[in-house]
């Protein structure tokens, strides 16, 4: 009963979803050492970002922080607005020396694909953010004065959210990375040439 009445605020508010935020990203490198492909590579594997059991190339992360405004008159809870901040990080490998040519040339090609990469990682949070302020302004809850009801409203919602984004990421990763993929090949490039 509480979800259709729900739905029906939901179609009866007109919702205030600005998107006059932007996201704050940041490159954060890790030292690799190495004068050939294979060095750097081999370099990577032993300095790379740490995710589950293993290592990585690079990695993508972000923190998502609200400023909302509630509107809790006649005994209920309307989100009247919400403005995320997002924080995305990238983890990228630099090589602490300079390189040769033309290893410099392929790690350049390597790395600038590497980034590209990323950066898809990047615009997915972007993206469910954006879906997430257009769910969620103009929400109401009935009979909540105190917002509690609505809590857990918001955090069913950012959670199905999440795990879209979460698995959309993985999707793109297994492509990328399977054989003929993107990555893989930027990664033979890389260490057959040079």
């Amino acid at each position: 009963m509480v979800g259709l009445a729900i739905l029906a605020l939901l179609l009866a508010v007109p919702a205030y979803a600005e998107d006059d935020w932007k996201a704050v990203e940041e490159v954060k490198p890790y030292a690799i050492t190495g004068q050939t492909g294979i060095d750097l590579y081999r370099s990577i594997g032993q300095r790379g970002p740490k995710i589950g059991i293993g290592r990585v190339i690079a990695h993508t992360s972000y923190v998502l922080t609200w400023d909302r405004k509630f509107d809790k008159s006649n005994n209920g809870c309307t989100i009247l607005s919400a403005k995320p901040k997002l924080k995305i990080t990238y983890t990228l490998p630099k090589p602490s020396q300079k390189l040769p040519s033309p290893v410099r040339e392929n790690w350049d090609v390597f790395i600038e694909g590497i980034r590209k990469h990323e950066l898809v990682h990047g615009d997915s949070a972007k993206d469910m953010t954006r879906e997430i302020v257009r769910r969620t302004v103009g929400l109401s809850v009935p009979n909540d004065p105190k917002c509690q009801k609505m809590r857990k409203v918001l955090i069913k919602e950012i959670t199905d959210l999440v795990a879209v984004q979460r698995a959309q990421g993985r999707d793109f990763d297994r492509v990328e990375m399977g054989n003929g993929g993107n990555v893989q090949q930027l990664v033979l490039a890389l260490v057959n040439g040079g």
